[in-house]
């Protein structure tokens, strides 16, 4: 597969790479408590993470099976494009720039609102170009420094959700911090029963958990800034799933344990209760600090992951040539500009919106739930890809270390399950403005595709 674009440096160890497809996966609406998800189905949204954790292994086993053949930076926009049609590759090159553009200012103005917890006189706009500014030169340095900066992000916020679990287990089967006597697991069939919502509910649910997975396929685009690329695909791959399965599952499950499911939404912060609940009078101080680093963990995975999308948009005149340059370091740096500048544009106008409008603020979430749509695309086309993939070469499959498991069916069912999920999220009233955006968005870029192309003929 030609690449003529100029190579990345390869400076991240495989432990980075891990740290950063395991943080990408891991966002702030863990840490909120999961509410909007919880209401839906109850209990039962453990069985949801699990599912769409499963359907995501075999994401990225396909992924995983691709990269380790090429594993150049960005390559599963290169097999949308030569597997599937090059207006996957398209999309998927500029969902991944939208979805991350929009992810990045809600993480921003998320952070804002965690640093008003400290300094609440601190202007929202002055936290705002502070945290850009910070993020911004933290990428454009290197990619090593945006590695080890994500690093420690991601493992702050590893580190909480195990202790967590830990504290939630010792309430449940022991009762510390209730007495000495263990909540047992009763609160996950005494309320209204296991599927409080039924199948409807449930899959409504869904559409919310997937947007909470977004983020896992940064492996295929960090791969290409590993020293030892392959290496790297096969073990972030293998570890990365069964930590995010266990750090999801296990966290929701410990919730919908030990409080009942339909008292969440007056509780506030799960983590912070169950901290609180064992004696630590810090607890909301600290889930402060984790929420601060998970909402900057998430603009930096966002200005790191578009920005070698724009650079390579540009450099297959998909984007202006501008945007194609390296620096002296081998960074994107007028990539990394562009998409910052994108994050502070949007930021700007969300401050403006507020200012005229408190209301509008509502706005501003359906705009972020849009990303949900464009960001379930490099899946639907990774899993697409790698049918072709193998069909067309066989021969690359006999001495292969890491193959897909269950091929195809492992394909076919969790698209499926993707499209199934799509489908309630047009149904559901709640979501059903934020995908039609995100439908929008994806059409708005196929018709550039399209006119693009017949200029071009």
């Amino acid at each position: 597969m030609p690449n003529k674009q100029p190579q990345l440096k390869r400076s991240m160890s495989p432990a980075q790479i891990e740290m950063i497809s395991l943080g990408g996966a891991i966002g702030v609406g863990l840490f909120m408590g999961s509410n909007s998800t919880i209401k839906w189905t109850g209990p039962s949204v453990v069985l949801g993470y699990a599912l769409v954790g499963v359907v995501l292994y075999f994401v990225m086993r396909a992924l995983g099976e691709m990269l380790y053949i090429n594993p150049g930076s960005g390559s599963f926009t290169d097999f949308a494009t030569e597997y599937v049609h090059p207006l996957a590759g398209y999309l998927t090159k500029w969902a991944n720039v939208f979805q991350y553009i929009v992810v990045g200012i809600s993480e921003v103005v998320a952070a804002t609102e965690y640093l008003n917890y400290w300094w609440p006189k601190l202007p929202t706009w002055v936290s705002g170009l502070v945290v850009i500014f910070f993020l911004t030169l933290a990428n454009i340095v290197s990619a090593k420094t945006y590695g080890t900066l994500e690093f420690y992000f991601s493992m702050i916020k590893v580190v909480t959700i195990i202790l967590m679990i830990i504290l939630g287990f010792l309430i449940i089967l022991f009762g510390f911090g209730n007495g000495g006597h263990p909540t047992g697991f009763s609160n996950l069939w005494t309320h209204h029963g296991f599927f409080t919502g039924g199948i409807k509910g449930f899959f409504f649910a869904m559409s919310i958990i997937v947007g909470s997975y977004q983020g896992i396929e940064l492996l295929g685009i960090s791969a290409g800034e590993a020293k030892d690329p392959k290496h790297a695909v096969i073990k972030s791959v293998k570890s990365v799933i069964w930590r995010i399965l266990i750090f999801y599952v296990g966290a929701i499950f410990v919730i919908v344990t030990i409080y009942p499911w339909d008292k969440l939404g007056s509780l506030g912060s799960p983590f912070v209760e169950t901290f609180a609940k064992i004696g630590i009078t810090a607890a909301a101080g600290i889930i402060n600090f984790v929420v601060l680093t998970a909402s900057l963990s998430g603009a930096n995975s966002g200005i790191y992951s578009s920005s070698r999308m724009l650079f390579k948009l540009a450099h297959e005149n998909d984007a202006p040539k501008f945007f194609g340059k390296l620096s002296k370091r081998l960074v994107p740096n007028r990539a990394i500009l562009g998409i910052s500048t994108g994050i502070l544009i949007g930021f700007v106008l969300n401050l403006v919106l507020v200012a005229i409008n408190h209301s509008i603020s509502n706005l501003f979430v359906i705009v972020y739930s849009s990303s949900v749509l464009p960001g379930m695309v490099p899946w639907i086309v990774i899993l697409l890809a790698e049918l072709k993939f193998r069909r067309q070469h066989p021969e690359l499959l006999k001495e292969h270390p890491f193959k897909q498991p269950l091929y195809p069916l492992s394909n076919y069912v969790s698209l499926i399950v993707l499209l199934t999920i799509v489908v309630f999220m047009f149904i559901n009233p709640d979501t059903r403005v934020s995908v039609t955006v995100g439908a929008i968005v994806l059409v708005f870029f196929s018709l550039l595709f399209y006119v693009k192309n017949k200029r071009i003929k």
